[in-house]
């Protein structure tokens, strides 16, 4: 046998495999995600009245506030009270110049170990739960589940995500919101924007090491390939999205890890929602769950099955799809 049938044998063999694997995986994955949730996570706890459990409205109910900032927090005891101080300053200056301004914000422990619950309660108790809840999961579920049914428990008429380490400006939200009214303009009200780090790329790459710009340039050619393409920075944890559009894209939310975003990104795309992409401050804090090399080759493969299911019709979307 030569080399050119060896070589053929390899590529049928690898075609097989490739077959079998593509197979596997569509007979394991689930078309529509699993909206359900444990009874404890749909109510919160009102410090100021015994600890009482007051039931958590939906996201599919008319918005009742303008604005909810879904704070995602695992183990986050320690970085929590700086964005929280951060955000809540600036939420309170802001009802203070335009009296009629409604927020909330929801704190949702993703299953911590620590006292991040605890925490932010102390914020409940001192803000009052019209402003402040805190979800605790059951369970560890991942930033991208915990994001989801924190919007699920909004009230708010637009709908910010914020990560608990306080990277982002908080005052950037601004941008945001301009962005919003800028391309907001279907009948249907779908939109999101997203903050971007993109600007901050040069400076990035001057303090990183070699490997992890490596690993940085990498990962954006893996998000360029199965991703997103448009968006330069799909992985920021400050996106704000209409109420209409979070509905949808989190009904039909199918990563929970630290992907979500693109999936998030895919969606809307999908369904042809207007996206925008801002520009905002930020800088890296310590304390950050993710370990670049596992936590990006584990991103990396989850970007290549997102693109995967959804090619060969494993994943679906449903625009009417709503959560239980």
């Amino acid at each position: 046998m030569d080399f050119v049938q060896l070589f053929l044998l390899l590529v049928v063999f690898l075609l097989i495999c490739g077959i079998i694997a593509v197979v596997i995986i569509y007979i394991t994955s689930t078309p529509y995600p699993d909206l359900s949730r444990h009874e404890e996570e749909k109510y919160y706890v009102d410090p100021n009245k015994s600890d009482a459990k007051q039931p958590f409205p939906s996201l599919h109910d008319p918005a009742s506030i303008d604005l909810s900032v879904i704070v995602p927090a695992y183990n986050e005891e320690d970085r929590l009270p700086v964005m929280l101080n951060e955000a809540l300053e600036y939420l309170q200056d802001r009802q203070k110049e335009t009296p009629n301004f409604r927020y909330e914000v929801i704190v949702v422990d993703d299953g911590s170990t620590d006292k991040t619950t605890e925490v932010a309660l102390l914020y409940s108790q001192k803000y009052g739960t019209d402003k402040v809840r805190v979800l605790t999961f059951v369970s560890n579920r991942g930033k991208g589940g915990a994001v989801r049914l924190g919007m699920f428990s909004a009230r708010g008429q637009l709908l910010l995500f914020a990560d608990a380490d306080a990277a982002t400006t908080f005052s950037d939200i601004k941008k945001l919101e301009t962005e919003v009214k800028r391309i907001d303009k279907q009948e249907d009200h779908l939109a999101i924007v997203c903050g971007s780090r993109a600007h901050l790329q040069n400076e990035a790459v001057a303090k990183r090491s070699l490997f992890r710009t490596f690993l940085m340039y990498g990962f954006h050619i893996v998000v360029w390939l199965f991703g997103v393409r448009g968006i330069k920075d799909t992985q920021c944890g400050f996106k704000l999205l209409t109420r209409p559009a979070a509905q949808i894209v989190f009904s039909n939310l199918h990563v929970e890890k630290w992907a979500f975003d693109v999936d998030l990104l895919h969606i809307a795309r999908h369904l042809n929602m207007a996206i925008g992409e801002v520009a905002v401050n930020w800088q890296e804090i310590e304390g950050s769950k993710m370990v670049p090399l596992l936590s990006w080759l584990q991103m990396g493969k989850d970007l290549i099955l997102i693109w995967l299911r959804y090619r060969i019709g494993a994943w679906k979307i449903d625009p009417k799809l709503k959560a239980q």
